[in-house]
């Protein structure tokens, strides 16, 4: 693909210039179990480079940081679980007020499993209840997690037929890329959930401070229709994704139209 003109701004001064993407559905197919879930072939190479071409460059996610670690090496930035944990120095680091919630995690993850079975997905400072191969079971796994989260005081959050429960720590994907983000003289982020909306959102704040921004967003049957219609633009699916990130690593010239 040729690289769209929105990007000349990140050629003309990489060195103020920040790309950040989400991982399921963006780097890797969606799949219906989470721990099969692989970045499509050549991935963590072309982040490399992005890491080297531009100031930051990095993965900001809703898996743990241990599992991003595990696919993408530690040559880029990576944030997990919505900004609970980051990878910094060679070892993850949590958010220091999600610590005291773990216990409360753990138990919730216990009561899920008794209650809904095989659906739960443990991720140590919050969890995901899928419902993909079980549609059926939506209300049932919705209605369940809307009655812990209020009843132990976890943040319910919805995804790709699943929704997840989280401490109540004042941190997102748009917190994330806005935190690490700032200061740079343009900035993107590519996602295809509604997780990375608040993405979006974070770059609206720094347009507003006069970055420049560009909001991309990755298509697909399940797409939410709130991301579509705020992204600059939108590519087709994780080979999409892949495509825009090559020609962004590789581009040596000014960016087409």
């Amino acid at each position: 693909m040729v690289l769209p003109s929105l990007f000349a701004p990140f050629l003309a001064a990489p060195s103020r210039a920040a790309v950040f993407t989400d991982f399921d559905g963006t780097l890797a197919a969606i799949v219906d179990d989470p721990a099969e879930a692989l970045p499509l072939p050549g991935t963590a190479e072309v982040l490399g480079r992005l890491a080297g071409r531009f100031a930051r460059a990095g993965v900001v996610s809703g898996r743990p940081v241990a599992f991003l670690v595990d696919q993408l090496g530690t040559g880029l930035w990576l944030s997990g679980l919505y900004g609970l944990e980051r990878f910094v120095e060679g070892r993850p680091v949590e958010v220091a007020e999600a610590e005291e919630w773990r216990p409360v995690v753990a138990e919730a993850v216990a009561r899920a499993v008794a209650a809904l079975g095989p659906v739960v997905e443990d991720k140590g400072l919050s969890l995901t209840l899928h419902f993909r191969t079980q549609p059926q079971r939506g209300d049932e796994v919705r209605a369940w997690a809307r009655a812990e989260a209020s009843a132990h005081g976890l943040e319910l959050r919805s995804a790709r037929a699943s929704v997840e429960l989280h401490p109540p720590v004042a941190t997102d994907k748009g917190s994330e890329v806005e935190e690490l983000a700032r200061g740079m003289e343009s900035a993107c982020f590519v996602g295809d959930d509604l997780g990375d909306v608040a993405a979006f959102g974070a770059l609206d704040r720094l347009a507003g401070a006069g970055a420049h921004v560009v909001r991309v967003a990755v298509g697909s049957d399940e797409a939410p229709e709130e991301l579509l219609e705020r992204a600059d633009l939108v590519v087709d699916g994780p080979p999409g994704a892949l495509a825009l990130l090559q020609e962004l690593a590789g581009a040596d010239s000014a960016a087409g139209s």
